[in-house]
């Protein structure tokens, strides 16, 4: 790897506390009205004020299976990283700062964490490491993954960075529209993948946290390129709306079918799971337009499938849909899923099927640590089961709930007011009063 301009490093100064503190400011201050072009470079130069240098930001790409060098003046460029066989790989998985001995000093790898969506990794060398350096330098992280973010609607530098190989119009307007990847919190967490990364058509998701309770939707629209990807943008805006509007979960399905029919006219539809999750309770309560049954997981294993009243995709006009509910676990995962996991044909014939895909998740299960990770895994693991083949969309959308407080447990209810409402079948869940 090469400097991009070729300047000196910085002299090492002071690594104490105070001037830490400083030196953040100095960056925040700095950062606040900086064009997203010059960010790079004023990073690369508060880094070499604490003595570091070779510094490299590193994004994930949107298949997820690099991590990409941004360019930029003052920031050393190299070839993308590996996350499954690399340090920097290792930081971004693990979301915790690796360190690797070097000749010249230790290479550091902290990663990028807005919140609990992974941006990427900092990458930077110094002399020496103690933890004062490790305190400071991961409280620059955090800072530099929120300048990122915060840039990151001003520029498509950031876009271009993370893009392997070119995009369809389509792809680019699904990944518009999503929210982060992941979201935790001490209640509950989520992740989802969509696959393929680049030509991503009809299929998306969307989720809030409002209060104690999550909002999911997981749809696919009809049909593949930029009709279906019209036809997803108008599912999840109506979805959003309907939401953001306070809109009960069966009346939701009818807002969002109303959209799909005036918009596309009965011959288009949208498949869809709309779900709602009380953090504090774990009751699960959803509705399933025509989606396969999301899988329960508990201690690795699928334990159930969430069978349920179904209705008609969104815009065939089905009647009011019956709400499916299932009390949870603290621990449990529900996994929810699009058609194209499991429809994909093999060679010789054979579909993929729902019983090799509760076979796959048990194994990633067992084998990875975090939500984050794994879905991640289990996305790339299936798509190399199914013979490296997606010739549909396919989407993964994992929900761990972790547990309420006692306090919470004790005075749970829904939105509109009434009583959380009996389960309709399965084994009854179990809450915990303290956090996982």
């Amino acid at each position: 790897m090469a400097e991009a301009d070729g300047e000196p490093d910085r002299v090492v100064v002071d690594r104490s506390e105070g001037f830490g503190e400083r030196l953040l400011g100095v960056l925040l201050d700095r950062a606040h009205e900086m064009p997203p072009q010059l960010i790079a470079p004023l990073i690369a130069e508060e880094v070499g004020i604490v003595g570091g240098r070779d510094v490299s930001i590193l994004l994930q790409d949107y298949e997820q299976l690099m991590l990409v060098p941004l360019p930029g003046r003052r920031l050393w460029v190299g070839e993308p990283q590996p996350i499954d066989a690399s340090p920097a790989g290792a930081a971004f998985l693990r979301a915790a700062a690796v360190e690797v001995a070097q000749a010249d000093g230790v290479r550091m790898y902290l990663p990028l964490l807005d919140g609990s969506d992974q941006v990427g990794v900092l990458a930077l060398t110094l002399d020496t490491v103690d933890d004062d350096d490790r305190r400071l330098l991961r409280r620059l992280a955090g800072l530099v993954a929120d300048m990122l973010v915060t840039k990151n609607g001003y520029t498509d530098e950031f876009f271009k960075a993370r893009r392997l190989v070119p995009m369809t119009t389509a792809a680019e307007i699904q990944w518009s529209l999503l929210p982060p990847l992941t979201m935790s919190t001490p209640q509950v967490e989520v992740a989802g993948i969509l696959e393929p990364a680049y030509q991503v058509a009809g299929d998306s998701f969307d989720y809030a946290l409002n209060g104690d309770v999550l909002h999911v939707a997981v749809i696919d629209a009809m049909g593949h390129g930029l009709d279906a990807a019209v036809m997803a943008t108008v599912a999840i805006g109506a979805y959003r709306h309907s939401r953001r509007s306070g809109i009960a979960l069966a009346e939701t399905y009818a807002f969002m079918d109303t959209a799909i029919a005036d918009q596309f006219g009965p011959e288009q539809f949208v498949t869809a799971h709309m779900m709602e999750l009380n953090v504090a309770s774990g009751r699960l309560r959803w509705v399933n337009a025509g989606h396969p049954a999301p899988l329960l997981i508990r201690d690795h294993d699928v334990v159930q499938q969430l069978k349920g009243p179904t209705t008609l995709p969104v815009g065939f006009g089905g009647e009011q849909p019956r709400i499916s509910e299932q009390l949870l676990r603290r621990g449990d995962r529900v996994l929810f899923f699009t058609d194209g996991l499991v429809e994909e044909h093999l060679a010789g014939g054979e579909q993929f099927g729902e019983e090799q895909l509760i076979d796959v998740v048990a194994r990633v299960g067992r084998a990875e640590v975090g939500l984050r990770s794994t879905v991640r895994a289990l996305s790339h693991t299936l798509k190399r089961e199914r013979g490296g083949a997606t010739s549909d969309d396919a989407t993964l959308f994992l929900v761990e709930w972790r547990g309420g407080s006692a306090d919470h447990l004790a005075t749970a209810s829904w939105d509109d007011g009434r009583s959380a409402p009996q389960r309709s079948g399965g084994n009854p869940g179990t809450t915990d009063s303290a956090y996982r």
